[in-house]
């Protein structure tokens, strides 16, 4: 029993950390996607500022301005005072003078005086009677304005006098008096109140755009990090870095001539290059061939993976690999079109790799003339993937940036290279997101006759066999 409890103590306490980490996940990831969506919950949190300041200025804060009457002290009055003072109730006489104080007689004698003109119902909302002493009565009137305010409390407080001290008065004459007119209005600062309203609304805004930010993100199918690109086909990310983006063939030109990777990814690109070399050297074993190719397939509807290949291909031969980069037959040629055009064009620099050599043909390549490695081009359709015709290689490997393709379109893409005989044996991403802090590993699941799964090394860079 004592085993069968302390099991079950042991099972809660898991169950009870699993819910502490997947809420703790959720968490990260929802300031992930807060952060992706930086500039949309930017621009919320900015109309929000705006629309509360408006507000407030629009709906100034509500003033106060208090006007005192000095009633007089009859014997009477006083004795009553006592008595009710000594049974913890209020003076019937002040209780008196108040309700006269609001009466209509006496609000519609201020009505004259008051700023801005407002019906007797509306003055009666504004005003409040009230009693400091059981012989000082305040009058107290609420606005937008400080004259005005300061008007209203005076002119009720004028129109009371002048009706108590009237022989028509309720109770007879009484000789009241203004102690202190109202001459300030109190209440919070128009500038103070806009600010306030502003910060609520800056607060509301980046609220409803994180909301807005977490919806978007739960109907996008796209896929962003790392791990969600690998495991939507089962197949580890070799390497991720960002890539320029050519829109033209001079821009693609540049790229052949100045591509010059930073730190991190030159040691991420050697990885990759080295992974696909132990794949070449598997799949060739007992080969006298020493040459290596890879294949880099990306989806038309992904236009920034397409710089990829050239980036690998121009690394390579920065590194003293005599490598060709191959642009041959396309699904769309149009999608490669300036590419194409940027390396059919004659050498007119020596800007660009003295080990790299660009091929461009309409048909199938089969030589890579000196060349050691060859880094093949390939652009297929994301909803009707089909590979063409093209130069065989040793690998392939599937291009993709971050938040470009979702996991059917990967899927199509790698089932339409693998019925062509070109299995995806590795990712490329391209431009990661920057919050991603996976990696897009996976465990190594056994060898398929002589050709070995490249995986993401963790261990220190190696030079490049020459």
């Amino acid at each position: 029993m004592v085993r069968i409890r302390r099991a079950a103590e042991q099972d809660a306490e898991n169950l009870n950390g699993g819910q502490v980490s997947q809420q703790a996940l959720d968490l990260r990831r929802s300031l992930q996607i807060v952060r992706r969506h930086k500039i949309l919950v930017g621009i919320v949190l900015a109309l929000g500022l705006v629309a509360g300041g408006a507000y407030a200025a629009l709906h100034p804060p509500t003033l106060t301005s208090t006007a005192e009457v000095l009633l007089p002290q009859s014997g009477q009055a006083a004795t009553s005072g006592a008595q009710a003072a000594a049974n913890g109730a209020a003076d019937p006489y002040t209780v008196t003078q108040e309700v006269i104080a609001e009466s209509n007689p006496v609000l519609l004698g201020a009505l004259p005086n008051v700023r801005p003109a407002v019906s007797i119902i509306e003055l009666r909302h504004e005003v409040q009677i009230g009693s400091l002493t059981p012989y000082i009565l305040s009058i107290s009137a609420e606005g937008k304005v400080a004259a005005d305010t300061e008007a209203t409390a005076n002119a009720v407080a004028r129109s009371y006098i002048h009706y108590v001290g009237s022989l028509s008065g309720p109770g007879g004459q009484v000789s009241a008096q203004l102690l202190q007119p109202a001459t300030s209005a109190t209440g919070p600062s128009p500038l103070k109140s806009i600010v306030i309203f502003a910060l609520l609304g800056a607060i509301a805004g980046a609220l409803i755009g994180t909301v807005i930010a977490l919806a978007i993100s739960r109907s996008d199918p796209r896929l962003r990090e790392r791990d969600e690109i690998a495991n939507s086909i089962g197949v580890p990310v070799l390497a991720s870095f960002p890539v320029d983006h050519p829109s033209d063939a001079g821009g693609w030109t540049k790229l052949l001539e100045d591509y010059k990777p930073g730190a991190l990814h030159e040691l991420q690109l050697r990885r990759a290059l080295q992974q696909l070399e132990l794949t070449a050297v598997g799949v060739s074993a007992g080969s006298q061939n020493d040459r290596w190719s890879f294949t880099v397939l990306s989806l038309s509807s992904d236009p920034r993976a397409l710089a990829l290949g050239p980036q690998l291909a121009i690394f390579a031969a920065s590194q003293g690999i005599p490598t060709a980069l191959v642009v041959g037959p396309q699904q769309d040629a149009r999608v490669t079109a300036a590419l194409r055009t940027a390396c059919a064009a004659p050498l007119t620099s020596s800007k660009r790799p003295g080990h790299l050599q660009v091929i461009v043909s309409d048909g199938e390549v089969e030589a890579q003339g000196n060349a050691t490695l060859a880094v093949v081009v390939v652009v297929v359709d994301g909803r009707n993937p089909q590979v063409p015709d093209t130069m065989r290689t040793t690998a392939t490997l599937l291009g993709v940036s971050s938040g470009a393709a979702t996991a059917d379109q990967l899927a199509r893409a790698a089932v339409s290279a693998a019925t062509s005989g070109r299995e995806i044996t590795g990712i490329l991403v391209a431009d990661p997101d920057s919050n991603d802090a996976t990696t897009g590993r996976l465990p190594q699941l056994g060898r398929r006759g002589q050709r070995r799964m490249p995986t993401r090394m963790t261990g220190i860079a190696t030079e490049i066999r020459r």
